[in-house]
C-alpha cells in the first residue's frame, strides 16, 4: 500500500489533505494550551482561597487556631496549597513536554511539506514542458507533410500540363522534393521526441512521482504518531501528579481525624476561666419584726460586731453575687468589708446613699459607725485606691498588671507576658555575646576593627538587658501573686517570696475580699506603697556551656585561603568544603567544623554558604 502507485494522478488532494493533518496538529496544540490556562487559573484561585481563609496575624482569628477543628481546618487549607501547586506542576509539564516540542515539530513538519510538494511540482513542470515539444514536433511533422503532399500534387498537375514550360516544370519538382526532405526530417525530429517523452513520462509516473509520493506519506505517517504521542503524554502529566494529590487529600483527612472534642472543651475552660468561687447561699432576713429583726452575719450590724475571722480570698463565701448583680460600689464597700450584702431594694435606693434622706427602717448609727471605721482603716484606704482604678478601667484605660481581668485570665496574661519579656531577654543576651565576641576578635586583630567602636553598642544593649530584667521581676512578682491566691493551682505553685508572706493577714484579706466584692466582675488591684510587696525573681545565667558538639546546619565553600592564627579561628584552604555549624549573628564570623576535634571560626567573606536542614555530621 502506497501513496505512489494507488495515488500517482492524486496530486492536488494530497496536498489538501497533508495541509489538513497540520491543521489538526496545529488545533491540539492550540488545546493544550487553553487546558494549560485553565490549570494555572484553577490554581490561582486555589491558592487565593486558601490565602483568604488563613488567619491574620497578630488578630483574635490567630488565638482561635489553637482549637484542634481550627486547626484541621488550617491543614486544610496548607493541603489546598499544596494541591493548587500540582495544577501548576500540570500546566507546566504540558507546555514544556507538549506544546513547544509539537510547535517545533509543526514547524519541521511544514518545511518537509513544502519541500517535498516542490519536487512534485518541478516534476509536473518538466513533463508539461516535454509534452508540450512533443505536441510542437508533432504539429510540425503534420505540417510538413501536408505541405509535401501539395508540393507533389503541384508538380504532377505541371508536370501534365502542356502549355507549361519545361523550366516551371523543373521548379515545381524541386519545390515537391524540398517539401519531402522537409517531411522526412520533422518525421525523425518528431520520432525522437516522441521517444524521449515516453521515457520521461515512464520515469515521473514510475519513478519520481512514486518517490515523492512516498516521502509524503511517511511524513504524514510520522504526523499521525506523534500526535497520539502527545495525547499520551497529555495523560502521563496527569497521571504522575495523582500519588501528591492522593497525599495531599490524604493529609486533609488525616487532619480531619486529629480533631479532638474533648482537648477543644478543655481549651474553652482554660480560655474563659474566671478563677472565681461560685456565689453561696444567700441567708433568710426576718423582715417581720421591724423593730427587732434578725440581721444575718452578713447585714450591715452585724458585719464587724461577730468578731468573726475574715474569710480570705479563694473560700467559700455565703451570698456572693456580685458578678452576676449590679450595686452601688460605694455603698458595699462602705456596708460590706467582708463579703457583698444580699440585694434588697434599699440598697441602691437613696436611703443607701451617705450623705441621701436616710429610710425610717434603717438606723443611722450603724452606717456612720462602719463609714468612720473605713475612713480610719489603712488598708480600707488601699483598697479603695483599687476601687476608684476600678471606676477608671470601666472608662477605657487597661491597667499594665491586667487587673482588671479575672484571677485565672489575668494569670495567663501575666506568664505570656513573662515569657516574652524572657524571649526578648534572650536575644539581647545573645546580641551582647556576639558584640563581646566580636570585641575580642578586634582586640586580637586590630586591622579588622576598632575595639571602642563596640563600647557604646555593648553598654546600650546591656542597658536592654537590665530594663528587661527588671520588667521581667515586675510581672513575675503580679504573677507570683496571683498564683499563691488561686485556690485551683494548689500551694505547691504558689511563687510567693518571703517578704510576701510577712505582710500582715488583715490587710491582705480585706483588700482580697473587696476586690470580690467589685459588683461589675473585674479583678483590680493596685501593687500600692503601704503594702510593700516585693517578690524575688530567678536569676538569668547568661553563661552557655555547649555539653555536646553541635549540629551541621550548611556546608560552606571556602573562597580564599585563610590562616587561622589566633585563637579561636581555623584554617582553611581555598576551594575547601567544611560543616556549618553556627551561622553569622552579625560579627561577621562564622562557625565551622572540619572534623570532630576541629572547628572554629573563620571570616564570613571567606566561605560560601550553603544552609541545609538535611546536612549532617560526618
Amino acid at each position: 500500500m502506497s501513496w505512489g502507485t494507488e495515488l500517482w494522478d492524486q496530486f492536488d488532494n494530497l496536498e489538501k489533505h497533508t495541509q489538513w493533518g497540520i491543521d489538526i496538529l496545529e488545533k491540539y496544540i492550540k488545546f493544550v494550551k487553553e487546558r494549560t490556562e485553565i490549570e494555572l487559573s484553577y490554581a490561582k484561585q486555589l491558592r487565593n482561597l486558601s490565602k483568604k481563609y488563613q488567619p491574620k496575624k497578630n488578630s483574635k482569628e490567630e488565638e482561635e487556631y489553637r482549637y484542634t477543628s481550627c486547626k484541621a481546618f488550617l491543614s486544610t487549607l496548607n493541603e489546598m496549597n499544596d494541591y493548587a501547586g500540582q495544577h501548576e506542576v500540570i500546566s507546566e509539564n504540558m507546555t514544556a513536554q507538549i506544546m513547544v516540542d509539537l510547535a517545533r515539530y509543526v514547524q519541521e513538519l511544514k518545511q518537509e511539506r513544502k519541500s517535498n510538494f516542490h519536487d512534485g511540482r518541478k516534476a509536473q513542470q518538466h513533463i508539461e514542458t516535454c509534452w508540450k515539444q512533443l505536441e510542437a514536433s508533432k504539429r510540425r511533422f503534420e505540417r510538413d507533410c501536408k505541405e509535401a503532399d501539395r508540393a507533389q500534387q503541384y508538380f504532377e498537375k505541371m508536370d501534365a500540363d502542356i502549355n507549361v514550360t519545361k523550366a516551371d516544370v523543373e521548379k515545381a519538382r524541386q519545390q515537391a522534393q524540398l517539401r519531402h526532405q522537409m517531411a522526412e526530417d520533422s518525421k525523425a525530429d518528431y520520432s525522437s521526441i516522441l521517444q524521449k517523452f515516453n521515457q520521461e513520462q515512464h520515469e515521473y509516473y514510475h519513478t519520481h512521482i512514486p518517490n515523492i509520493f512516498q516521502k509524503i506519506q511517511e511524513m504524514e505517517e510520522r504526523r499521525i504518531l506523534r500526535l497520539g504521542e502527545s495525547m499520551k503524554m497529555y495523560a502521563e502529566v496527569d497521571r504522575q501528579v495523582i500519588p501528591i494529590i492522593g497525599k495531599c487529600l490524604d493529609g486533609i483527612v488525616k487532619a480531619a481525624e486529629s480533631i479532638d472534642q474533648k482537648n477543644d472543651s478543655q481549651l474553652v475552660i482554660e480560655a474563659f476561666k474566671s478563677g472565681f468561687e461560685p456565689p453561696g447561699d444567700i441567708d433568710f432576713e426576718d423582715y417581720s419584726q421591724p423593730m427587732q429583726r434578725a440581721v444575718s452575719d452578713h447585714s450591715l450590724s452585724s458585719s464587724r460586731g461577730d468578731g468573726k475571722p475574715e474569710p480570705k480570698f479563694g473560700g467559700r463565701s455565703k451570698g456572693k453575687l456580685w458578678p452576676f448583680i449590679k450595686k452601688n460600689k460605694l455603698v458595699s464597700l462602705l456596708t460590706s468589708p467582708h463579703q457583698p450584702p444580699p440585694p434588697p431594694p434599699a440598697s441602691a435606693s437613696p436611703s443607701a446613699l451617705p450623705n441621701g434622706p436616710q429610710s425610717p427602717k434603717q438606723p443611722k448609727e450603724p452606717l456612720s459607725h462602719r463609714f468612720n471605721e473605713f475612713m480610719i482603716s489603712k488598708p480600707k484606704i488601699h483598697c479603695f485606691r483599687s476601687l476608684k482604678r476600678g471606676l477608671s478601667l470601666k472608662l477605657g484605660a487597661t491597667p499594665e498588671d491586667f487587673s482588671n481581668l479575672p484571677p485565672e485570665q489575668r494569670r495567663k496574661k501575666l506568664q505570656q507576658k513573662v515569657d516574652e519579656l524572657n524571649k526578648e531577654m534572650q536575644k539581647e543576651v545573645d546580641q551582647r555575646d556576639a558584640i563581646t565576641k566580636m570585641k575580642d576578635v578586634y582586640l586580637r586583630n586590630p586591622q579588622m576593627g576598632d575595639p571602642a567602636s563596640l563600647d557604646h553598642k555593648l553598654a546600650e544593649v546591656s542597658h536592654n538587658i537590665e530594663k528587661l530584667r527588671l520588667e521581667a521581676q515586675k510581672f513575675e512578682a503580679w504573677l507570683a501573686e496571683v498564683e499563691g491566691r488561686l485556690p485551683a493551682r494548689g500551694d505547691q505553685a504558689r511563687r510567693q517570696s518571703g517578704l510576701y508572706d510577712g505582710q500582715s493577714a488583715p490587710a491582705v484579706n480585706n483588700c482580697a475580699q473587696d476586690r470580690e466584692s467589685s459588683p461589675d466582675g473585674s479583678y483590680t488591684e493596685e501593687q500600692s506603697q503601704e503594702s510593700e510587696v516585693k517578690v524575688l525573681a530567678a536569676d538569668f545565667d547568661d553563661e552557655f556551656d555547649d555539653e555536646e558538639p553541635l549540629p551541621a546546619i550548611g556546608t560552606c565553600k571556602a573562597l580564599y585561603t585563610f590562616e587561622g592564627q589566633n585563637e579561636g579561628t581555623i584554617s582553611v584552604a581555598e576551594g575547601e568544603t567544611l560543616y556549618v555549624i553556627e551561622e553569622d549573628k552579625g560579627d561577621g564570623w562564622t562557625r565551622i567544623r572540619r572534623s570532630e576535634d576541629e572547628e572554629g571560626y573563620v571570616p564570613t567573606s571567606y566561605v560560601e554558604v550553603y544552609l541545609d536542614k538535611n546536612a549532617k555530621d560526618p
